[in-house]
């Protein structure tokens, strides 16, 4: 399939279940480009103990399914073109299939994503999720939940591909902490299966 290059050795991160895929977009800038013209963005808001909160980030939801986290339900909306022939890549890559994609802007270094894992039960209970980065580099850092072993940090860069499948969100935490690095936009996709929409 056109668009992919893949000619960089995959990193296998073994204890966390995930391979990443570096420079695998071969036209990565003109996505950076598509995506975010396509793409309509949107400040979300979170509960926490009862709070509302705005994300640190823009992000938009589409698919096939609603998907529902921390106290927020996303209805999806249609695929965009660029959305659908990335969706193609990544089942090609992660060989799997997905149904529906978090769009996730980081506009500069005090935008964010704080830890968490992806283990709402709609994805089920070894969920494969392929993560598309555009744009900036960011650091990307997991830890396990049990605290026990080592931490794995990584710099996830323009028409990178990670992996992520079996344990790794049962077992596993990631986040995009924020940097005081001047630092420009990153686009995030994150490719899922919802086998129960919420």
């Amino acid at each position: 399939m056109s668009g992919l290059a893949l000619g960089y050795p995959p990193v296998r991160l073994e204890a966390a279940d995930a391979v990443l895929y570096p420079a695998a977009l071969d036209d990565a800038d003109a996505l950076f480009d598509r995506v975010m013209a396509d793409v309509d963005w949107k400040q979300e808001e979170l509960t926490f103990y009862g709070r509302r909160i705005p994300q640190p980030r823009l992000s938009a939801w589409y698919g096939d399914a609603a998907y529902a986290y921390s106290g927020l339900r996303l209805e999806p909306r249609p695929w965009p073109p660029v959305l659908a022939d990335l969706r193609n890549r990544c089942e090609e890559i992660a060989k799997a299939p997905f149904n529906s994609v978090l769009a996730n802007l980081y506009r500069d270094g005090t935008d964010s994503m704080d830890w968490h894992s992806d283990d709402e039960a709609s994805l089920g209970p070894a969920p494969v999720i392929a993560s598309i980065s555009l744009g900036a580099a960011r650091r990307f850092q997991m830890r396990r939940k049990d605290k026990q072993g080592d931490a794995v940090c990584t710099e996830l860069g323009n028409g990178d591909v990670l992996v992520m499948s079996g344990r790794c969100q049962a077992d596993w935490l990631h986040r995009v902490p924020k940097t005081k690095k001047p630092v420009g936009p990153r686009i995030n996709l994150t490719f899922r299966n919802i086998i129960n929409s919420p």
